[in-house]
């Protein structure tokens, strides 16, 4: 596929996927209830059920995610 004016970027901020593509998945996550926080001030998030139910079957493994205390 050639560089062109149309093609949108898929940014990555330390390892991460940033910019309007980072920012629309995770809204996208929140309305489908596949993340959550138990705080609204929090910053952090935690995957649902349901979450790790469907990033299953979109062939992620979450058993590289590490649990963390949030």
């Amino acid at each position: 596929m050639d560089a062109t004016n149309d093609m949108k970027p898929a940014k990555c901020c330390f390892e991460h996927i940033g910019g309007k593509l980072g920012e629309l998945l995770l809204e996208t996550f929140i309305e489908k209830k596949w993340i959550a926080k138990d705080n609204p001030v929090s910053k952090h998030f935690y995957i649902t059920e349901k979450g790790q139910k469907e990033f299953a079957k979109m062939g992620l493994d979450l058993s590289q995610i590490k649990p963390e205390k949030l």
